[in-house]
């Protein structure tokens, strides 16, 4: 028997369409109602001519994930859906509504992440599978037909949830190409954000392959000694290394302002000297910061989030010095949805048992 053709790669599609013998129209109809409209598999695939819907439905995979939880946050507007593989591992998922009616959807590139960052939960997880671009694309549908329910859109895309997208960069890029692609979701490039460890060079690539895609940069410090301390990786690429990088993307991306993640940590990066440090740091570049609040791991007892009048008084310094600023509130803190928080321990004992049986 045939390998299951995946629905998100177009030109395998196609091709079984012309070996069915029945319209590309009909085959744009099933892909509108999926990627553009999320009203589910079956509304999808009526629009196929009877005769070939049975045949195309056994020859296609439209699924590599299915949604094993979700859990609504009673605090705020945020869900979090826990997606299990076909090899039963989890990945996770957020839905953010917001107070202004707008629908966020954070996706994961991997399960597990390397980048091993002190103050997130999924970086402490010691194992890293990459996902595929079936599996990143099927996120934002599962979603979207999650929020369908409500008549509500997705409208962001953010690549900020397990998994450092630079470490997964091919699939990370053929995702995001069919999330742009007319043909398949169409989603606008200026609504779709990509978060990053640090990772100087794939950044420049990422800006010259999308120029009109927003990259995030997780920066957290400018001091070298806290910025390793916090994010291992950044000792393989410097603070100079960074600041070239986004000089060099904003010059890629003049439309484009990179956003600056920075995670308020108590004692660690919140003082008024590291606010200052930060600004000239930034100096010349074309930035919008994003002050984040920590969200509490088991990991990391020892980190504590920065108070909201120390948070402030740090914005203040930024604007002072010319910075578009914006203090981030979290989302789903409650059901361990929030930035930092996504973690799923099963897979260690899953990825353990795979590596058992292939042995």
């Amino acid at each position: 028997m045939s390998p299951l053709v995946s629905i998100y790669d177009s030109a395998a599609v196609d091709r079984l369409r012309a070996e069915l013998k029945f319209e590309p129209r009909r085959l744009r109809a099933l892909q509108t109602a999926l990627f553009k409209k999320f009203r589910g598999l079956e509304t999808a695939l009526a629009e196929l001519p009877a005769a070939t819907r049975d045949h195309f439905a056994r020859r296609v995979e439209f699924h590599p994930l299915t949604i094993e939880q979700a859990c609504d946050s009673q605090l705020d507007g945020a869900t979090k859906l826990v997606l299990r593989t076909r090899a039963g591992l989890f990945v996770e998922s957020v839905l953010m509504r917001t107070g202004t009616g707008r629908v966020s959807l954070c996706v994961s590139s991997q399960v597990g992440c390397a980048a091993a960052c002190g103050f997130c939960a999924t970086g402490q997880m010691g194992i890293a599978r990459d996902l595929t671009a079936a599996e990143i694309l099927d996120q934002v549908v599962l979603a979207g037909e999650w929020i369908a329910r409500e008549n509500r859109r997705v409208r962001n895309i953010v690549f900020m949830g397990m998994g450092e997208p630079f470490h997964n960069e091919v699939a990370v890029y053929e995702a995001v190409a069919a999330l742009l692609a007319p043909e398949s979701f169409h989603h606008a490039p200026g609504r779709i954000m990509i978060s990053t460890v640090g990772l100087s060079d794939a950044m420049v690539r990422c800006a010259r392959r999308f120029p009109n895609v927003n990259l995030a940069l997780s920066l957290h410090s400018v001091r070298p000694d806290v910025r390793e301390r916090l994010i291992p990786l950044a000792a393989r690429y410097s603070l100079d290394q960074l600041r070239a990088a986004v000089e060099q993307i904003n010059r890629i991306q003049p439309r484009c302002a990179v956003m600056i993640e920075y995670l308020m940590l108590a004692g660690v990066n919140d003082s008024t000297e590291d606010a200052r440090e930060l600004a000239a740091w930034l100096d010349g570049l074309r930035v919008h910061v994003n002050l984040i609040p920590y969200n509490a791991i088991d990991s990391a007892p020892h980190l504590r989030t920065t108070l909201r009048p120390e948070r402030d008084a740090f914005a203040a310094v930024l604007r002072l010095a010319g910075f578009t600023t914006t203090i981030r509130y979290s989302l789903g803190a409650d059901v361990a949805a929030a930035c930092g928080q996504l973690v799923q321990r099963e897979n260690r004992q899953i990825a353990r048992g795979q590596a058992v049986s292939t042995t």
